[in-house]
């Protein structure tokens, strides 16, 4: 079966070579980035090829996630490296940038033997930790080979996902024998994970890292970069500012129908608009001049002044967090269209108002928290959006209320990270370790 597996493997990349390539030469995009990809990482990189801890992370959602808990490992296990490797170009600028608690940051190896041998060959892991769902057959089977501990953190099926892996239910029992331990987000999943073939003694319902990732303090190198970006955008306390976040094709045209609609009753109101992938940029910017709205980019503001635009377009990686610091109201795209949604807690750290649209699969338990806790809005569609923005930037007693409750609910869900280390260190015990909590519970949104 792993033979097959990786003849897929292989089939799949000569399939898509086109499209990469097309992706290259477009958009600059996986220049620079095989060789790593291959396992050939420079020498320098652990030079004296000491032990380590590696944490993978596919994108910028998954780094987030990655970092508080690489700040605990690092105190906890300071004489083991810590690397982080990452699938997108996008989650290795931001490791990069703004995860400064590990060694070195590097791609993820492509999941065939040669390759992944040669990248444990020079990692050298005594434990390896996956971010959420990566389960790579390849990768796990040279890490029980080769007896380095393996563990799930922020562990989720999705409904779109647990019926593709039950397709192959024999071979996935066979992959998930290979994990040591699955720290997962919500029983639901747990549930999912044991009917693959996970060993329940395995698996522990540890809530979600992603209210432990968001990082809202005063004295940190992330705060003071936050400080930087909010310089771009003085903007008075009397304009108001919708932040629509991480929109995918298909929904800026609903966005700009509703902004639209919002400049009748509020005339000098702000949008500044983030489409998930920054290459969209230009058509997203094309999009709004044709509306006939003054669009102007982030990197083209000038520092401390007010934008002198009716549309901010936000063609930077790694802000949208801070931009929604600026929200009156804040949207969350990627939940209009069937994409599965993206992450409505960064703005309710802030304590803003949120709204999302109907597809939020990838964020179900966390979506189905802000709902039941009146912390949020869902809308089933283009009008609805349009109809609870102008309302909500008209009422500003609802926006508060909507407001507290997000922030109310992320502060009492926080604490998975130190339950999720408590399992990290029964697989890798250290004499020295710091103490943390020992009691493992349910993740339970509050009532």
């Amino acid at each position: 079966m792993y033979f097959l597996y990786s003849v897929l493997v292989v089939g799949f990349f000569v399939v898509a070579s086109p499209w990469f390539l097309y992706l290259a030469i477009r958009y600059r995009k996986y220049i620079g980035s095989i060789s790593p990809r291959m396992g050939y990482l420079p020498v320098s990189f652990n030079m004296d090829a000491e032990q380590s801890i590696w944490i993978h992370a596919v994108s910028v959602g998954e780094v987030l996630i990655a970092r508080p808990l690489a700040r605990d490992l690092r105190a906890r296990y300071p004489r083991l490296r810590i690397f982080l490797s990452t699938t997108t170009m996008t989650g290795q600028a931001i490791a990069r940038r703004s995860v400064h608690d590990v060694d070195a940051v590097f791609y993820f190896p492509f999941d065939l033997d040669i390759f992944v041998r040669r990248t444990l060959d020079l990692v050298r892991p005594r434990l390896f930790v996956m971010v959420e769902t990566e389960i790579w057959p390849n990768l796990l089977r040279q890490c029980r080979t080769r007896g380095i501990k393996t563990v799930i953190v922020n562990g989720r099926l999705s409904p779109r996902s647990y019926p593709r892996y039950r397709l192959v239910h024999g071979f996935m029992r066979t992959v998930l024998d290979d994990i040591d331990s699955f720290c997962v987000q919500s029983d639901e999943s747990a549930r999912r994970f044991i009917d693959l073939g996970a060993d329940p003694a395995r698996v522990t319902v540890t809530g979600s890292l992603k209210f432990d990732s968001l990082d809202v303090s005063t004295h940190t190198v992330q705060s003071r970069a936050r400080d930087r970006v909010l310089r771009y955008f003085r903007i008075p306390s009397s304009r108001p500012v919708i932040v629509a976040g991480s929109t995918m094709k298909g929904e800026e045209a609903s966005v700009l129908k509703a902004f639209r609609r919002v400049r009748r009753a509020v005339p000098n109101a702000l949008l500044i608009l983030a489409p998930r992938h920054v290459e969209r940029t230009g058509d997203v910017e094309q999009q709004c001049r044709q509306e006939g709205f003054k669009t102007v980019r982030r990197t083209e503001l000038p520092i401390d002044a007010e934008p002198r635009a009716d549309i901010v377009v936000l063609d930077s990686i790694g802000e949208l967090a801070t931009v929604y610091r600026l929200a009156t109201v804040a949207f969350v795209g990627g939940s209009l269209v069937a994409t599965g949604g993206h992450n409505i807690l960064e703005p309710a750290v802030f304590g803003k108002p949120i709204v999302f649209g109907p597809h939020m699969q990838n964020f179900a338990e966390i979506a189905q928290a802000f709902i039941a806790n009146v912390a949020g809005v869902q809308v089933r569609g283009e009008r609805e959006l349009a109809d609870v923005i102008v309302s909500l930037m008209t009422d500003p007693v609802r926006r508060a209320r909507l407001g507290a409750a997000a922030r109310a609910l992320v502060e009492a869900n926080r604490g998975a990270k130190d339950k999720t280390v408590t399992v990290l260190s029964a697989l890798l015990p250290h004499d020295h370790a710091t103490a943390f909590p020992s009691n493992v519970r349910p993740f339970r949104p509050i009532a």
